[in-house]
């Protein structure tokens, strides 16, 4: 798809001895970046929590420190969990001199205070901002002052940045996110870029050459199966963020995926939908950033989350998302290749009622063109591990087993020696 380009024009700032300058006006943008993100970032989907699904505009610097501490304490850090991320609503104003500062009632110490000790807890500490001059809260966006900020999140130690898409009247997604894209790739300290867009110019087109990750959708809302109306935007439950990620899966791969958004894990929902929510977050490479009360969370919403063999399915460094290769009513069947010739598959029971799944893996064998991989299971024979369970089979046997409403089974499937 064609965009009308736009230019930009920012302000020019010096910080530490780096001119903080914008490129020149970006007429005729192209949708590959002059300067490339540093992949090596992203290898594999990040893992982290962020604070608006719980917390919204309620942000302070004890509840960031208090999040890093129990994501350390609740086992999350050793599961591979290292982004601990402030969303919208930190922002103070700009200084005489346009640099962003940080409100001094919620962060009286300062961004830099609260990073180190971020940091001191062996984790990452991420921020937010937007593309356009104000954010989706009011506070002070990044338009006109990209290289600017870029710097200044820099001198405080940020190591992740969301850019979310609110009052962008008459920009180009393409050259707002490249600015800021190519600000942050500058830097000497390396920042995950995570752009928030909502899918509206399809960003998995040309988000690859700007940042580490694209949201496909506008935001969850904490239901199974909903669309909540907000008037000029709608947020969507678990399964309708789903259903639009299907023709998606060619475009994300080791240094840029696809998001599905935040996760409402411990949220409210179901123990069967959560877990069917973070595996099929899981499968389909998507960053798992976790949006519930770390503090108070119960042990089942931990243990969903530091589930560490549905964590390597979503690191698994062939990077490849999982292809849906049976959808009807009431049942999904997913499919995603791993290294050293395992799979990963899910079956999803997407209906209200229990599903008796009797599963003959002859009858279903499986080819993925749009990556090359294929099995014949008459032909080929796997043992499997049940990830949420662990019983353990193989591919000789039809697999028979009854699967709750909104419930998944996640197999592991490795080739017979």
């Amino acid at each position: 798809m064609r965009f009308a380009f736009i230019k930009t024009a920012l302000g020019v700032a010096a910080v530490g001895g780096i001119l903080a300058a914008a490129t020149p006006a970006l007429a005729q943008f192209k949708t590959v970046s002059e300067m490339p993100p540093k992949k090596e970032l992203s290898l594999t989907p990040a893992l982290g929590w962020n604070s608006w699904n719980t917390f919204g505009c309620d942000v302070s610097d004890s509840l960031i420190r208090e999040m890093a501490d129990a994501m350390v304490s609740s086992g999350m850090k050793d599961a591979g969990y290292e982004y601990v991320n402030i969303d919208d609503c930190w922002h103070g104003g700009r200084d005489e001199q346009g640099n962003i500062q940080v409100d001094p009632q919620k962060f009286p110490h300062g961004m830099k205070a609260l990073a180190d000790y971020v940091h001191s807890k062996g984790l990452k500490i991420g921020i937010y901002s937007d593309a356009g001059n104000k954010t989706c809260a009011g506070y002070p966006g990044s338009r006109g002052y990209e290289y600017q900020d870029a710097l200044q999140y820099q001198a405080w130690g940020i190591d992740y940045l969301k850019y979310d898409w609110c009052n962008t009247e008459n920009l180009n997604p393409i050259g707002a996110y490249t600015t800021m894209g190519e600000a942050l790739a500058q830097l000497d300290r390396p920042i995950l870029f995570s752009l928030c867009e909502w899918g509206d110019n399809q960003p998995w087109e040309w988000g690859k050459e700007i940042g580490h990750s694209w949201r496909t959708t506008g935001d969850i809302y904490n239901c199974w199966d909903c669309e909540h109306n907000h008037g000029s935007w709608s947020s969507l439950g678990v399964l309708p963020i789903l259903d639009k990620q299907m023709k998606l899966r060619k475009y994300a791969g080791p240094g840029h995926w696809n998001d599905m958004d935040m996760m409402e894990i411990g949220n409210g929902m179901t123990e069967a939908q959560d877990r069917s929510h973070f595996t099929l977050w899981a499968v389909l490479n998507s960053p798992l950033i976790a949006g519930n009360d770390l503090r108070t969370m119960s042990k089942t919403t931990r243990d969903i989350l530091t589930n560490r063999e549905i964590i390597a399915v979503n690191q698994d460094k062939l990077g490849i998302q999982a292809m849906r290769m049976l959808a009807t009513e009431r049942l999904n069947v997913f499919a995603k290749p791993l290294e050293n010739g395992e799979w990963a598959f899910v079956f999803l029971n997407r209906s209200h009622s229990t599903l008796d799944l009797n599963h003959d893996w002859e009858y279903y064998p499986l080819k993925d063109d749009e990556f090359g991989k294929r099995i014949d299971f008459d032909q080929e024979k796997f043992t499997w591990r049940d990830l949420w369970k662990g019983n353990k089979g193989d591919t000789l046997n039809p697999l028979k087993v009854k699967i709750p409403p909104h419930d998944v089974v996640v197999l592991r499937l490795t080739p017979k020696a």
